[in-house]
């Protein structure tokens, strides 16, 4: 199963303090935050990982192919103009190698156990499950609603409110979903494909721990000091 990891963006909240680099490279103990993120996935034995690349595209792509030989295969799909984040996965198509692939935001990370996260996805028969994990301040994530069976019934884009699951920025997709964005077009995942998902074969799947994420330098503080990415239970 592939892994297309979103790294584009433009980090535009975090360049007072990380103005040289991407900000999925940004320093986590000494290494970059991608780079701890695609150890954890490989942890789980997922071996081929996509990087949707785009804003300082080359810091990412010359850091990767300078690596020592082994470990998993990484390939790059690349922005020439900012696609948004649908835009971005539906670039990636001619190169994704599986019909159910898992696309994870490169700048945030959720404990999921991925087992269980593909045993759900196919139980349910889904064309994309989003992880989601509890939040009691989810005004800077996306709310969502489910209901009894787990599909998604609502999902709003960063609204203000009490304790809710927010999105957890990890995802099953099938490769039918991407049919749904239009080839070249600026598309954003949240805001423009979920809302033509909500209520059919979406689901969300209930993972356990806490999303961090190092959008804004407080939230690259509070990940320097206490983030430590959880080791897998077993391989899948």
């Amino acid at each position: 199963m592939d892994v297309l990891i979103l790294t584009g963006g433009l980090g535009s909240r975090l360049k007072e303090v990380v103005s040289d680099r991407p900000k999925t490279m940004a320093q986590i103990g000494g290494r970059p935050f991608l780079d701890m993120l695609i150890e954890h996935l490989s942890g789980f034995g997922f071996r081929r990982f996509i990087l949707c690349v785009g804003y300082m595209a080359d810091f990412i792509t010359k850091y990767y192919n300078d690596r020592k030989p082994g470990g998993p295969e990484i390939v790059f799909s690349t922005e020439a103009t900012p696609l948004g984040t649908g835009g971005a996965v539906k670039q990636a198509a001619d190169i994704i190698g599986s019909d159910t692939f898992l696309v994870v935001n490169g700048d945030s990370f959720c404990p999921v156990d991925f087992q269980r996260f593909i045993e759900f996805h196919t139980r349910k028969q889904s064309l994309l499950s989003m992880a989601l994990s509890a939040s009691d301040d989810p005004e800077d994530y996306g709310t969502v609603v489910i209901d009894e069976a787990g599909r998604i019934i609502d999902f709003s884009e960063k609204r203000p409110g009490g304790k809710a699951w927010i999105n957890g920025g990890v995802y099953l997709f099938e490769r039918t979903v991407l049919t749904l964005i239009e080839s070249g077009s600026v598309c954003s995942l949240e805001y423009d494909l979920f809302a033509k998902l909500v209520g059919k074969d979406f689901f969300g799947f209930l993972a356990s721990g806490k999303v961090r994420d190092i959008g804004t330098p407080s939230r690259l503080e509070e990940a320097k000091r206490s983030m430590r990415m959880q080791a897998p239970p077993d391989r899948i």
